[in-house]
């Protein structure tokens, strides 16, 4: 794995790696460490649906395929005598080779993505959107577009998306403007 695209996420090319992700709780815990940063297995638990040992025992298969590792004892608050995890990078991406281990790896990892997008999307309809400022609501939503393309026309539209993004996926928190608010960005490309 390395990181190669314009958000410094991690590239999964492996497809032991992908099968590890495809398991929920896993991506779970990738994902909230993603966004809440480092955490114990204990931290963790209430989040994903598992004990803390279990939790504990899927970080370490995490760490195996280089997505987590132990955070830094100044990231962490309070007791250090607890081990605390941290994601490797802000997020993912997948690559799939064309030999048949890495494409049913990959479309097993891409179906556990989307039930986890469309999750997060029926959360935020029923817990986030209700609540938000006018404006706020206005800008949010679904877009739905079909376009003729190529493969490689495609690809060059993903990465100019990419790369317009990339700036403000590497902002710090803490050098956002006043008023800004975590926005996911969920994008699906779906050829038919």
């Amino acid at each position: 794995m390395s990181l190669t695209n314009p958000f410094g996420d991690v590239e999964v090319t492996d497809p032991q790696a992908m099968r590890a992700l495809a398991h929920p709780v896993r991506l779970a815990i990738l994902s909230s460490l993603q966004r809440n940063g480092p955490a114990t297995a204990t931290g963790l638990s209430a989040h994903v649906g598992a004990t803390p040992s279990v939790t504990s025992w899927h970080l370490r298969h995490l760490a195996g395929f280089g997505l987590v590792t132990d955070a830094d004892p100044d990231e962490v608050p309070g007791d250090r005598r607890q081990r605390w995890w941290k994601a490797v990078a802000r997020g993912f991406s997948v690559r799939m080779g064309t030999d048949p281990e890495s494409q049913t790896a990959g479309r097993a990892l891409g179906d556990q993505l989307m039930i986890t997008a469309q999750e997060q999307a029926t959360a935020w309809t029923t817990d986030i959107a209700p609540h938000l400022p006018p404006e706020w609501l206005r800008l949010s939503g679904v877009s739905n577009t079909t376009v003729p393309l190529t493969a490689e026309e495609l690809a060059g539209l993903e990465a100019k998306i990419d790369e317009l993004i990339a700036p403000y996926v590497h902002r710090a928190e803490a050098d956002a403007p006043d008023g800004a608010r975590k926005v996911r960005i969920l994008r699906h490309y779906l050829p038919s």
